[in-house]
């Protein structure tokens, strides 16, 4: 199992944008998925992220209020809507199951999948 990340793009400072995290199911021994996500020159930060049993979120400091994590069983997908975007926002976006509970720590992760580079212009 892999998930993969899609849905980037070119945006404006402002606007928004909806990525998407499809995967062909749950990999054993995980208990949700984050998203991720680093900028040129920059380590992988912790953006946000949802449990697969009661879909508590928790969520980066960096974009709460303007990035959340809805999710659709039905088609084994989690989406990263992102609002109010900023030049800092530019970055590959990544997804990955979290192999620990509530990680917010990239060894926390597993079965990444490719990113989707975002760019967000002033």
């Amino acid at each position: 199992v892999q998930l993969q990340a899609s849905g980037g793009g070119l945006v404006e400072f402002g606007g928004s944008l909806r990525l998407s995290c499809a995967s062909s199911g749950r990999p054993a021994g995980t208990y949700g998925v984050g998203w991720f996500r680093q900028a040129p020159e920059k380590e992988r930060e912790f953006v946000t992220g949802i449990r697969w049993g009661d879909a508590s979120t928790y969520v980066a400091d960096s974009v709460k209020g303007r990035f959340a994590i809805p999710r659709d069983n039905g088609k084994n997908t989690v989406y990263l809507e992102m609002n109010s975007l900023k030049p800092e926002d530019t970055a590959n976006y990544y997804c990955a199951a979290s192999v620990r509970i509530l990680s917010t720590r990239e060894s926390g992760y597993g079965y990444w999948g490719q990113g989707t580079l975002v760019t967000v212009s002033s």
